[in-house]
């Protein structure tokens, strides 16, 4: 029997696929840098190698899944050349795996994580499911029938995948290093939409998505009236939000989530709809919302004193406002400190004014260098561009966090997708 090995193996998509792959008893190693990332937790758990990177780790009868950020040149890769062993990269591998169950994508610029953990959950209530999460989580379940999984339009690697159902939560302009415009990431989704079989629940409030073309079925869901699946008579508490579901303008049920903003009923009714095409017990599904605990980076909660302090993957304008926002509904009677990280210098040049706009929601904001990634490490822009658009914003170094102290009875979101998580760190270790 082949040994999987991953090149990459800590990358998100990367973790969730070794897992998943790991619950179906295959045998599962992979190599990675040494450095700590928050997605070898869940590897280590279930014992999972983790190598570092060298080519002694490849080895006769391995088949090689390699990560997308890993050239042809990477060693590792060069080995498995020189020893003719199979190599396939992580979007080919999936698109081939799924074909083995009914399969549901979850794509769009915002929400896909949240969204496909809560599918992946609910629809798990009712029939044996398998899933991949964004997040690094995944899981292989025996004998399941549907696999649910987050589908990255970042170089068009979703067009990859053939799925039997996509959910499209937005179309709106990110990975300026990539896409050229709005038009540019519609083409994207537009040619992803060809490939679905059964059936696409998109987001009808979306004037984008509203011209969305496809061989199957197109159902909308959202606020306004003219969507096939609409959430009415929203009642948001500091414990979550009720709303009323309508299809077609009839009224279905009553649903509850125990989570906070717009945004996070827009998700929930994306995943009503997809259940009740499928047929899943309603029932099932009103009470699998309730108990859904959330996906990792996403509005993780810690209490620490009088402050609470929020870890959130937020890393584009709309992004963060939808979280100040869901803090605002939770936390009505709390101060909301954005410490943010912005994530590589063309995502901060493209949006400056957008993400000053969105950071000023915040009753005060603390800003971090920004965060370079693999493809780009250096820009002419600097983080003062940004300060210079926000009133009163401080720049805090990993070093000096203990100016957040003095916030009490706050709510501190250190938000971003570079590792803002080590700011975090560096507070707690100073509180305690």
């Amino acid at each position: 029997m082949t040994i999987y090995h991953f090149v990459g193996i800590k990358g998100s998509g990367m973790s969730a696929l070794a897992q998943v792959l790991h619950d179906m008893k295959f045998q599962v190693q992979g190599s990675d840098v040494e450095k700590h990332f928050f997605t070898q937790d869940a590897l280590e758990q279930s014992g999972i190698t983790i190598l570092p990177f060298q080519k002694e780790n490849i080895k006769p009868g391995m088949t090689i899944i390699a990560g997308n950020a890993f050239p042809d040149t990477h060693e590792e890769i060069q080995e498995a050349m020189k020893l003719g062993l199979p190599i396939v990269r992580y979007h080919r591998f999936l698109g081939d795996f799924m074909q083995n169950f009914t399969s549901v994508a979850i794509t769009g610029a915002h929400g896909k994580t949240s969204t496909t953990g809560l599918l992946a959950h609910v629809i798990a209530g009712a029939r044996p499911t398998s899933f991949l999460i964004g997040d690094g989580t995944g899981k292989g379940e025996e004998g399941a029938e549907y696999f649910v999984f987050e589908a990255c339009e970042y170089r068009r690697h979703f067009l990859s995948y053939f799925p039997d159902y996509a959910i499209m939560t937005n179309i709106d302009f990110d990975h300026p290093d990539y896409f050229a415009n709005i038009e540019d990431v519609f083409l994207a989704f537009q040619e992803m939409a060809i490939q679905v079989k059964k059936g696409i629940f998109a987001y009808g409030d979306d004037e984008h998505l509203q011209k969305i073309q496809a061989k199957v079925p197109v159902l909308f869901y959202g606020f306004d009236e003219e969507n096939d699946y609409q959430a009415k008579n929203l009642v948001k508490s500091t414990n979550g939000t009720s709303f009323d579901v309508f299809i077609r303008n009839t009224f279905y049920d009553t649903f509850s989530i125990p989570t906070f903003g717009d945004h996070s009923v827009l998700n929930a009714l994306a995943v009503i709809g997809l259940c009740h095409y499928e047929e899943i017990n309603v029932d099932v599904v009103k009470e699998q919302l309730t108990t859904f605990q959330g996906v990792k980076r996403r509005f993780s909660e810690k209490r620490m004193g009088t402050q609470i302090l929020i870890d959130d993957y937020a890393h584009h304008p709309t992004e963060i406002k939808a979280t100040i926002q869901a803090a605002k509904q939770k936390y009505p009677d709390h101060k909301i400190v954005a410490v943010f990280q912005p994530h590589t210098f063309t995502r901060t040049q493209a949006f400056l004014e957008d993400f000053a706009e969105s950071l000023r929601l915040a009753d005060k904001t603390y800003l971090c260098e920004i965060f370079g990634s693999a493809r780009e490490n250096q820009g002419k822009l600097t983080i003062k561009d940004l300060q210079d658009k926000i009133d009163e914003s401080e720049i805090i170094t990993e070093e000096i966090t203990s100016v957040l102290n003095e916030h009490t009875n706050s709510v501190i979101i250190f938000m971003g997708a570079g590792d803002i998580q080590k700011f975090q760190e560096s507070y707690e270790k100073q509180l305690s």
